[in-house]
């Protein structure tokens, strides 16, 4: 059903909010820090704007929902782009089925009305000129203006609002008096290994313990490298491992094979080199038909080098040793080093 809200004789008609299950796991202070940003402690009090920094896919959406569903809130998040434009922030005018112009508020704007939250995803991908538009929202009048729709639209004193932002090289600069209204500031790290394993698991419930293990195995080894991969890479990774096992018909001795393609996959053939030592041998995890070398490339499979001798008879015995089918080495005819001569048949050894 359409909900409507009148103001200066101009109907706008609002968005809705989100559904979301996500829950934040791991360290709390996030949310707790959240919480006071927003905690009014008296009458005359102002609720802060806080905005959360940090790496892409580490969760800073999923925690401000995770305060808002604490504060019992619904939640409202505008995805914020380049080319964010101030009325796609705010009012935006429709041609309606009867031909007629109606307006409609954005996520953020029917935040602000009913006294709502709004996440401000990803906001330092906007221009200055989206910033200015929201100069008033951010201090203590607490308003925005349409020039389309021609009104200026009230905060409810409920409202708040935060802006998640990524420490990515494809972002604009914040302007500073933008920034000054940006308080405070809450920068999340990556989570430790046993937070991290919580997430993937509660991500993938259908996920086995040993391919979550390797994964955040992995992941660790990475973030100890100050590598970017994030918990989200690794929700992505083991999710598709899964699904090659499933649609290929594969069992867990074939798991980091398919660990190994959805890495490569997902975050490029340098990220292989932070998967883990396989703990048993090649023949028992890969079969006997495979080398490690063809699939992690984290082992290298060792090679006999069989001793030099100095007779035809000593050659004879070390390949029969070995076996006319070994993998390894060879001593026929096509053998690099080729046949030993005699010693009665080299010159520099006879005895004088």
């Amino acid at each position: 059903m359409v909900e409507t809200v009148t103001i200066e004789d101009v109907q706008l008609v609002l968005s809705h909010p989100e559904n979301f299950t996500m829950e934040w796991i791991g360290n709390q202070y996030y949310v707790k820090q959240l919480l006071a940003a927003w905690l009014m402690v008296d009458k005359q009090d102002q609720p802060l704007n806080p905005r959360v920094l940090g790496p892409p896919g580490i969760g800073k959406t999923t925690l401000a929902c995770a305060a808002a569903k604490q504060m019992g809130r619904p939640v409202y998040i505008y995805q914020a782009t380049a080319d964010t434009r101030p009325e796609d922030l705010l009012v935006q005018p429709v041609i309606s089925a009867r031909n007629e112009i109606t307006y409609h508020a954005s996520p953020l704007v029917t935040a602000m009305l009913k006294g709502s939250i709004c996440v401000l995803d990803e906001g330092n991908r906007m221009s200055e000129k989206s910033w200015a538009s929201l100069a008033p929202l951010l201090d203590h009048r607490r308003y925005v203006e349409s020039i389309i729709a021609g009104i200026k639209i009230p905060a409810h004193p409920d409202f708040r609002i935060c802006c998640t932002m990524n420490n990515d090289a494809s972002t604009y600069e914040i302007p500073e008096y933008i920034h000054s209204r940006l308080q405070p500031q809450i920068t999340i790290e990556f989570p430790d290994r046993e937070d991290e394993l919580k997430i993937l698991k509660f991500n993938l419930p259908f996920c086995g313990d040993d391919l979550l293990n390797y994964v955040v195995d992995f992941l660790q080894r990475a973030h100890a490298k100050d590598e970017p991969f994030s918990v989200r890479d690794g929700i992505n990774i083991a999710r598709y491992c899964s699904k090659l096992m499933v649609s290929e018909v594969k069992d867990l001795a074939d798991m980091p094979d398919f660990v190994q393609r959805a890495v490569q996959q997902i975050l490029g053939e340098k990220a292989i080199q932070y998967l883990s030592n396989l703990p048993v041998s090649t023949k028992e995890i890969l079969g006997p038909d495979r080398s490690l070398n063809e699939i992690l490339n984290v082992i290298k499979k060792p090679t006999k080098s069989p001793p030099r001798k100095n007779s035809k008879e000593d050659w004879r015995l070390v390949s029969e040793d070995l076996g006319e089918g070994d993998d390894e080495w060879d001593a026929g005819e096509d053998d690099e080093l080729g046949d030993v001569p005699d010693d009665d048949d080299n010159p520099d050894r006879r005895e004088t």
